[in-house]
């Protein structure tokens, strides 16, 4: 992946997120941009204590997805579905989600204080805090690129 963006980089992440407006229509997918950051809100409530999150697989292949995920340069394939999309958004407007999505940020920061604490990834088993950011880059890149506020080679 020649551009991955850092997702302890808040500042310039915050910037990216900002280009986003209510009509931006996706690259691909079926997700609006409320729709998206609110995803990822979630999906960081899993890696910041608010949320208890459990492995769906096995620990063999769990560990096999991890190494696959996080130590190569794979990309999250474009139109890949894990789930539906919820009926209702959480948030009143696309500015307050963003907003949300950085403090779930920095309280995730704060949940890995302590250099031993882990969090449960579904399918890849428990993760350290250097493993959630390349798994948050990853994923953050594959969104904000969905949404054409990156190119992705």
């Amino acid at each position: 992946m020649s551009q991955i963006i850092d997702t302890s980089s808040r500042a310039h992440l915050l910037d990216l997120f900002l280009g986003l407006r209510p009509d931006t229509l996706s690259l691909w997918g079926k997700m609006e941009p409320q729709q998206m950051v609110e995803h990822l809100i979630d999906q960081v409530q899993y890696t910041n204590g608010k949320k208890i999150p459990f492995l769906e697989f096995s620990e063999e292949e769990a560990k096999l997805a991890k190494q696959k995920n996080i130590y190569t340069d794979l990309k999250i394939p474009k139109n890949v579905i894990f789930g539906t999309l919820p009926d209702q958004l959480i948030y009143p407007d696309l500015p307050s989600a963003i907003k949300q999505l950085m403090t779930e940020l920095d309280d995730f920061d704060l949940y890995f204080r302590n250099p031993e604490t882990t969090a449960i990834h579904g399918a890849f088993g428990p993760m350290n805090y250097k493993e959630w950011i390349i798994w948050h880059s990853k994923h953050f890149t594959h969104h904000l690129s969905q949404f054409g506020l990156i190119a992705m080679t």
